[in-house]
């Protein structure tokens, strides 16, 4: 039976593009208008399988209301995609370049793709979605209207692609979690990096201590997140992935760090993911 997974955005949206890279081209999308309803619906087994959510980008950096609504949920990490993030104008069969009045799509796609858009004096239209874009040039049957989106927004909406790759900076990756219902316990063969959320006291050098029994475990800190705590006055909890080789070298770390935290929550335990093409 083909998972039913909760993304952000509409059909064809690069959350799409991830969940289809991990599950497999047959996977069913629940589409969702925000990451919050994304890890509601996610989290719920009866209405779903699990969830995809984005984390960071490579420009952008990380998207620290997603790291508290992982922190708070009844979700686990059981992998991730690094997808390498496509933009291409997109418009009706048998549009041309110098048909085209306007562009639509959303304004961070719009930003990654101005050196491209400044070479025409086309009108830059904001939307919502990236997909989204793409649906209403289909829908409306455009000739004067171009969307950028994903190839697969494209494919999905019966589009042509009038020029592919044209965002400016070719290095875009946005991470994405895989995650499901911790009521699944799923485990993860041949784990390889694990998710965590921990808590300090304010005693000085607690981080250092903690970083340090990382290190001494022989495990590679890859990413290290600093995030307040709701309620709080300036205190902060700290997400961190950690990359190993075995479980047992996993364990005794995490072992030692919980020592010395006033808590510490495993999000996940799951094998590194590969940069794809988006």
């Amino acid at each position: 039976m083909e998972k039913k997974i909760t993304i952000q955005g509409y059909e064809g949206s690069f959350h799409q593009v991830a969940a289809r890279q991990f599950f497999g081209k047959n996977v069913e999308v629940i589409t969702c208008g925000t990451f919050k309803e994304v890890v509601c619906i996610g989290e719920d087994k009866k209405q779903s399988d699990g969830a995809v959510m984005a984390i960071e980008n490579s420009i952008a950096g990380s998207i620290l209301p997603n790291y508290n609504l992982l922190q708070k949920s009844k979700l686990q990490v059981i992998g991730e995609v690094y997808l390498s993030i496509s933009q291409n104008l997109l418009a009706n069969k048998g549009v041309r370049l110098e048909d085209i009045k306007e562009i639509h799509s959303h304004p961070m796609a719009i930003l990654q793709c101005l050196d491209y858009l400044e070479k025409y004096n086309w009108k830059l239209v904001e939307t919502e979605d990236t997909a989204l874009s793409a649906k209403l040039v289909q829908q409306h049957k455009s000739k004067h209207i171009a969307a950028i989106a994903s190839k697969f927004a494209a494919q999905l909406y019966d589009l042509n692609v009038l020029t592919p790759d044209v965002h400016t900076l070719k290095n875009n990756i946005t991470r994405f979690l895989i995650m499901e219902p911790i009521a699944t316990k799923t485990k993860v063969e041949n784990a390889d990096k694990a998710s965590i959320y921990f808590q300090t006291d304010h005693s000085r050098g607690i981080l250092s201590k903690v970083l340090a029994k990382i290190a001494l475990g022989n495990v590679n800190l890859s990413k290290l997140q600093s995030m307040p705590i709701p309620g709080s006055t300036f205190k902060y909890g700290f997400y961190a992935d950690l990359e190993f080789e075995n479980t047992k070298q996993i364990e005794k770390v995490l072992e030692n760090v919980k020592a010395l935290t006033n808590s510490t929550k495993v999000l996940g335990l799951y094998k590194k993911g590969k940069v794809v093409k988006g």
